[in-house]
């Protein structure tokens, strides 16, 4: 009797979700980690089919009929399946057939990807975004130094020149030796530490929404969905402006270039907990989504567009993302992007606490 209780017991602490089927692919037990990551309680799958929250092709439900007539265990890598409340989940999962005696059973072991996959695909992320701004920083330093020498040479042959109307040319000159390094400038985002102080990010939001509803001239509909339960916390107020703006201002143009019906941006605002970012992991971060139902990013450009002048308007500049990221990377954070015909969502994670610890 102690060792089935010992047995139970570690059942119950697994982390890996394990589900116990019978011969007619009937749940007859899963353990607290299957129930968390299928969204519902044993009582609710007791007695339900496989199919009724397992999503199995015809070439798994037939792997599946196979391992249970011959006894042979098998894997499947990277498999959806959708749970009982709508979601769909990326798993590994495992099949092993057992005999007991209540006849025939399989024992299914599950183990979520999401989670990792969303880690390695945020390290992949920042990893690219460290190139491009160090390869940025690096031309940006090889350009200002010949230009400051050519402002400087156009100053000194202005002065030597007599002829006033020939000061026409040494100003074009200067004028665009500036206007060049103005936008170097503007490639390497901001250049001075975070201002950190407590703020509230839906006064931020707010402020942003009346300067794109001033300029939509309530042509757009801004839709709010707050959540009010999210804390302050310490950020740079004027850096996160113009990160929240820079994202608002590309859907708002990406919209307003399509065909609309009702052309629509969902700002939407909730708490994480225990939210792995890069390589560190955060006890409670904020999470600001901006939904807009324009006609999505092109693929080709999609894994692209937080490097620098990258952009898929021919009149863009493609800095504004890139500064959006620099801005909410100074505050351990991550900019994230979906995109679908009808549909671009734009996730912005910032730690609402500083002091992490390393999941290193």
């Amino acid at each position: 009797m102690a060792k089935i209780e010992l047995h139970k017991q570690i059942l119950e602490n697994l982390s890996t979700a394990v589900v116990l089927l019978d011969e007619s692919m009937v749940v007859e037990y899963a353990n607290p980690a299957a129930e968390m990551l299928l969204e519902a309680s044993m009582r609710r799958l007791s007695q339900l089919n496989i199919a009724e929250w397992f999503s199995l092709c015809t070439v798994e439900q037939k792997d599946l009929q196979e391992c249970l007539a011959t006894g042979h265990p098998y894997t499947h890598r990277e498999a959806k399946i959708v749970t009982l409340s709508g979601a769909t989940l990326t798993v590994d999962y495992s099949i092993n057939p057992l005999i007991t005696p209540e006849g025939q059973q399989l024992l299914i072991e599950i183990e979520s990807r999401d989670r990792l996959m969303r880690i390695e695909r945020e390290e992949d992320l920042l990893t690219q975004h460290d190139t491009a701004r160090s390869l940025v920083r690096g031309l940006a330093h090889e350009i200002k130094n010949p230009l400051g020498g050519i402002r400087g040479a156009a100053q000194l042959l202005e002065r030597e020149l007599h002829d006033p109307s020939l000061h026409d040319y040494t100003h074009v000159i200067i004028e665009e030796a500036d206007r060049l390094r103005n936008l170097v400038d503007r490639l390497l985002g901001p250049r001075k530490l975070p201002n950190m102080k407590m703020i509230n990010i839906h006064a931020i939001l707010e402020r942003v929404c009346h300067l794109i509803e001033a300029e939509t001239k309530g042509e757009i509909l801004l839709q709010r969905d707050y959540d009010p339960s999210i804390p302050e916390f310490t950020g740079d107020a004027e850096q996160l402006i113009q990160a929240m703006l820079n994202i608002l201002r590309n859907s708002m143009q990406a919209i307003q270039s399509a065909d609309v019906d009702v052309p629509t941006i969902k700002i939407r605002t909730r708490a994480f907990r225990q939210v792995t970012l890069g390589a560190e992991k955060h006890r409670l971060v904020c999470s600001v989504e901006i939904i807009d139902n324009g006609p999505g990013i092109p693929e080709e450009i999609l894994s692209k567009i937080f490097y620098p002048m990258v952009s898929g308007r021919a009149e863009g500049t493609g800095l504004g993302l890139s500064i959006a990221q620099s801005i909410i990377n100074q505050h351990q954070g991550l900019i994230e992007c979906e995109t679908r015909p009808g549909e671009t969502r734009f996730q912005l994670l910032i730690p609402l606490e500083l002091n992490n610890e390393s999941t290193m």
